[in-house]
Protein backbone atom coordinates (compact mmCIF):
# COMPACT_ATOMS: atom_id res chain seq x y z
CA UNK A 1 0.00 0.00 0.00
CA UNK A 2 1.42 3.10 -0.98
CA UNK A 3 0.48 5.53 2.37
CA UNK A 4 1.64 9.08 0.42
CA UNK A 5 -1.62 8.92 -1.37
CA UNK A 6 -3.44 12.31 -0.61
CA UNK A 7 -6.79 13.48 -1.44
CA UNK A 8 -6.43 17.52 -1.46
CA UNK A 9 -10.12 18.49 -2.37
CA UNK A 10 -12.43 22.20 -1.84
CA UNK A 11 -16.14 21.58 -1.17
CA UNK A 12 -18.69 24.09 -2.20
CA UNK A 13 -22.31 24.89 -1.55
CA UNK A 14 -23.84 25.51 -5.34
CA UNK A 15 -26.08 28.06 -5.38
CA UNK A 16 -27.57 27.23 -8.99
CA UNK A 17 -28.24 24.27 -11.41
CA UNK A 18 -26.34 25.85 -14.11
CA UNK A 19 -23.51 23.02 -13.81
CA UNK A 20 -25.84 20.58 -15.72
CA UNK A 21 -26.11 22.84 -18.62
CA UNK A 22 -21.99 22.84 -18.41
CA UNK A 23 -21.51 19.04 -17.44
CA UNK A 24 -20.14 16.14 -19.94
CA UNK A 25 -21.70 13.28 -18.01
CA UNK A 26 -23.12 12.25 -14.97
CA UNK A 27 -23.40 8.91 -12.48
CA UNK A 28 -25.38 7.47 -10.06
CA UNK A 29 -23.86 7.07 -6.59
CA UNK A 30 -24.65 5.21 -3.59
CA UNK A 31 -21.91 4.70 -1.10
CA UNK A 32 -22.16 3.90 2.91
CA UNK A 33 -19.73 3.75 6.19
CA UNK A 34 -18.21 0.52 7.63
CA UNK A 35 -16.88 2.59 10.45
CA UNK A 36 -15.95 5.72 11.02
CA UNK A 37 -13.95 8.11 13.56
CA UNK A 38 -11.83 10.71 14.46
CA UNK A 39 -8.87 9.38 12.87
CA UNK A 40 -10.27 7.81 10.07
CA UNK A 41 -13.21 6.03 7.83
CA UNK A 42 -14.07 3.09 5.54
CA UNK A 43 -16.36 3.57 2.70
CA UNK A 44 -17.70 1.21 0.15
CA UNK A 45 -19.08 2.98 -2.74
CA UNK A 46 -21.18 2.07 -6.04
CA UNK A 47 -20.33 3.84 -9.29
CA UNK A 48 -22.83 3.65 -11.50
CA UNK A 49 -21.70 -0.75 -12.06
CA UNK A 50 -18.56 -0.41 -10.31
CA UNK A 51 -17.23 -1.24 -6.66
CA UNK A 52 -14.78 0.80 -4.98
CA UNK A 53 -13.64 0.34 -1.56
CA UNK A 54 -11.93 3.21 0.43
CA UNK A 55 -9.90 4.11 3.28
CA UNK A 56 -9.51 7.68 4.14
CA UNK A 57 -7.51 9.71 6.95
CA UNK A 58 -8.62 12.96 8.70
CA UNK A 59 -6.92 16.07 7.28
CA UNK A 60 -4.59 18.29 9.73
CA UNK A 61 -6.51 20.79 11.78
CA UNK A 62 -6.04 23.72 9.16
CA UNK A 63 -5.69 21.95 6.58
CA UNK A 64 -8.03 20.36 3.35
CA UNK A 65 -5.48 17.43 2.34
CA UNK A 66 -5.80 14.14 3.61
CA UNK A 67 -5.06 10.44 2.93
CA UNK A 68 -7.17 8.15 0.59
CA UNK A 69 -6.42 4.89 -0.80
CA UNK A 70 -8.76 3.43 -2.88
CA UNK A 71 -9.12 -0.65 -4.04
CA UNK A 72 -11.99 -1.83 -6.85
CA UNK A 73 -13.86 -4.32 -6.16
CA UNK A 74 -16.79 -6.45 -7.55
CA UNK A 75 -19.75 -4.71 -7.89
CA UNK A 76 -21.87 -7.72 -6.05
CA UNK A 77 -19.27 -7.04 -3.24
CA UNK A 78 -19.82 -3.65 -2.37
CA UNK A 79 -23.94 -4.34 -2.52
CA UNK A 80 -23.29 -6.73 -0.53
CA UNK A 81 -20.36 -4.41 1.66
CA UNK A 82 -23.55 -1.60 1.60
CA UNK A 83 -25.67 -3.82 3.74
CA UNK A 84 -22.91 -4.06 6.40
CA UNK A 85 -23.03 -0.30 6.72
CA UNK A 86 -23.30 1.47 10.01
CA UNK A 87 -25.60 4.21 9.42
CA UNK A 88 -27.46 3.27 5.60
CA UNK A 89 -26.02 5.02 3.01
CA UNK A 90 -25.77 8.40 0.81
CA UNK A 91 -27.20 8.42 -2.78
CA UNK A 92 -26.55 11.06 -5.40
CA UNK A 93 -26.21 12.13 -8.51
CA UNK A 94 -22.59 13.55 -9.68
CA UNK A 95 -22.38 15.98 -12.32
CA UNK A 96 -18.77 16.41 -14.32
CA UNK A 97 -17.82 19.55 -15.12
CA UNK A 98 -14.46 20.07 -16.88
CA UNK A 99 -13.12 24.09 -15.79
CA UNK A 100 -9.76 23.52 -17.90
CA UNK A 101 -7.64 21.18 -19.30
CA UNK A 102 -6.78 20.11 -16.12
CA UNK A 103 -9.28 20.25 -13.25
CA UNK A 104 -12.93 19.53 -13.17
CA UNK A 105 -15.71 20.17 -10.82
CA UNK A 106 -17.27 16.94 -9.22
CA UNK A 107 -21.07 18.42 -8.48
CA UNK A 108 -23.34 16.09 -6.23
CA UNK A 109 -26.89 16.20 -6.47
CA UNK A 110 -27.85 14.43 -3.29
CA UNK A 111 -31.35 12.14 -2.90
CA UNK A 112 -33.50 10.25 -0.36
CA UNK A 113 -33.15 11.74 3.16
CA UNK A 114 -30.43 14.31 1.82
CA UNK A 115 -32.26 15.44 -1.38
CA UNK A 116 -32.26 19.41 -1.66
CA UNK A 117 -28.35 19.17 -0.75
CA UNK A 118 -26.17 19.95 -3.84
CA UNK A 119 -22.28 20.45 -2.90
CA UNK A 120 -19.57 20.64 -5.54
CA UNK A 121 -15.91 19.80 -5.07
CA UNK A 122 -13.03 20.65 -7.06
CA UNK A 123 -9.53 17.96 -6.03
CA UNK A 124 -6.06 20.01 -6.76
CA UNK A 125 -2.64 19.15 -6.93
CA UNK A 126 -1.73 21.01 -4.07
CA UNK A 127 -3.17 23.00 -1.13
CA UNK A 128 -2.94 26.57 -2.50
CA UNK A 129 -2.99 25.74 -6.24
CA UNK A 130 -5.21 28.02 -8.21
CA UNK A 131 -7.86 27.24 -9.83
CA UNK A 132 -11.23 28.86 -11.95
CA UNK A 133 -14.16 29.31 -9.98
CA UNK A 134 -17.62 28.68 -11.92
CA UNK A 135 -20.35 31.25 -11.06
CA UNK A 136 -22.47 28.30 -9.54
CA UNK A 137 -20.35 27.86 -6.84
CA UNK A 138 -21.37 29.36 -3.54
CA UNK A 139 -20.20 29.08 0.25
CA UNK A 140 -16.91 26.88 0.37
CA UNK A 141 -17.55 24.38 3.33
CA UNK A 142 -14.56 22.41 2.97
CA UNK A 143 -13.54 23.04 6.47
CA UNK A 144 -17.41 21.31 7.88
CA UNK A 145 -17.44 18.08 8.83
CA UNK A 146 -21.19 18.77 8.41
CA UNK A 147 -20.93 18.41 4.39
CA UNK A 148 -19.43 15.30 4.80
CA UNK A 149 -21.01 12.39 3.17
CA UNK A 150 -19.89 10.49 6.26
CA UNK A 151 -21.92 12.70 8.31
CA UNK A 152 -24.46 13.07 6.10
CA UNK A 153 -25.06 9.49 6.10
CA UNK A 154 -25.43 9.29 9.85
CA UNK A 155 -27.12 12.93 9.69
CA UNK A 156 -28.97 13.44 6.41
CA UNK A 157 -30.05 17.09 5.45
CA UNK A 158 -33.42 16.71 5.93
CA UNK A 159 -32.90 16.48 9.29
CA UNK A 160 -30.84 19.66 10.21
CA UNK A 161 -33.73 22.03 10.84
Amino acid sequence: MNISNQEIERKFRVKDDSYKELSTRSVRIRQGYLTTNEKNSVRVRLWDDQGFLTIKGKAAAGHIGRFEWEKEISKSDAEALLTLCTSGYVDKIRWIVPLDERLVCEVDEFLGLNEGLVLAEIELPSEDAPYPVPEFLGEEVSHDPRFFNSYLSRVPYSTWH
